[in-house]
């Protein structure tokens, strides 16, 4: 007994409510279709913008199955699938998961469609092509800082006690270490454990070795082997000289790059944006980094956020900004020729 669902049409294309388990597990079993199924609840306002932008994908990739799932209304379904808050994408394909997205990020949620319904149709001698493929973004991964953190979450918002432990031992000992959330890509999450040949995580990697997981960290603690092992963070004025110059044109702003484009193009008129589109420039998260968020007020003798600087020089806060592009003076400052 499948139930019943009901189907709410968006122009061509449809996205699917889905009330019972039974339907969830018919469609999911869909064989050579990718399924995107957005865990939601009416109560959140970010659920019902996602699923504005879940509507537009549908429009776009009439092959993709679209489907929402109050989360509450299925708690066994939730359970088994780790889904601990809303909104929460899982992709599924040939009756397997194959990805997952946790959070309100419209970007994100578009780029992983894009390129799961791109690569729907792969034929089976295609396997050995994309193993390789994932193995060569795995290593670029591992290697994309000194040392590197796959966690469940963010140190911000450890996601389970073992993260949150390993993230409290390297932050005691001063390590400075970025860190990758195996919640927002499944396909690494997966492939991660067999690249390194390590079933669980947390998982710790220096120089793109793997040092090991909690446990192997606490020994290495305990044994004073830690410090010399990973790499130390350097004092906090010297880290903002270096990300205030990162680029010639750096803003500090609450969220990324790919956030802003979204936001510009939804909310903002365009023409507010057109400085930066002709001009290169770098974006830094505060909200990623607590340390960086306080101490670049102290730094800069600036309170609030989005900060820019350029060439590491501070040109101010969203007023001076709008001040400075009103008066014709904000894109030869963002080139560098005053």
């Amino acid at each position: 007994m499948y139930g019943i669902f009901c189907s709410v049409r968006f122009g061509e294309s449809s996205v699917l409510y889905v009330s019972v388990v039974g339907s969830f597990l018919s469609l999911s079993c869909v064989p050579s279709s990718l399924l995107v199924v957005h865990f939601w609840a009416p109560w959140a306002p970010q659920c019902t913008q996602m699923n504005d932008v879940m509507a537009e994908l549908a429009k776009e990739h009439p092959q993709v199955s679209f489907v929402k799932l109050e989360a509450e209304a299925v708690p066994e379904v939730s359970e088994k699938y780790e889904i601990s808050s809303v909104p929460t994408f899982l992709f599924f394909k040939n009756s397997q998961k194959i990805d997952r997205l946790d959070g309100a990020h419209a970007p994100e949620l578009t780029k992983k469609v894009q390129r799961h319904a791109s690569s729907a149709s792969f034929p089976p001698s295609a396997n050995e092509h994309l193993k390789e493929d994932l193995n060569l973004r795995l290593k670029k991964l591992t290697h994309a800082a000194p040392c590197m953190l796959f966690m469940k979450g963010t140190p911000q918002e450890p996601r389970c006690g073992f993260s949150r432990q390993m993230v409290e031992i390297l932050h005691k000992h001063n390590i400075q270490f970025s860190s990758f959330d195996i919640f927002s890509d499944e396909e690494v999450r997966q492939g991660l454990k067999t690249y390194s040949n390590w079933p669980t995580y947390p998982q710790l990697y220096v120089s793109g070795e793997l040092i090991g997981g909690l446990d192997i960290i606490k020994e290495l603690e305990a044994s004073e082997e830690l410090d010399t092992v990973c790499p130390k963070a350097p004092k906090l004025e010297e880290r903002l000289k270096v990300l205030t110059n990162k680029a010639s044109v750096m803003l500090f702003m609450k969220g990324n790059k790919q956030s802003l484009l979204f936001l510009f193009k939804t909310v903002f008129p365009v023409k507010m944006f057109s400085p930066f589109c002709s001009v290169e420039y770098e974006t830094f998260d505060i909200l990623e980094d607590e340390e960086v968020r306080q101490g670049l007020k102290a730094y800069s003798n600036w309170p609030t956020y989005p900060q820019l600087y350029v060439k590491g020089e501070l040109v101010g806060g969203l007023d001076i900004v709008k001040e400075l592009k009103e008066n014709g003076e904000l894109l030869p400052i963002l080139r560098g020729e005053n």
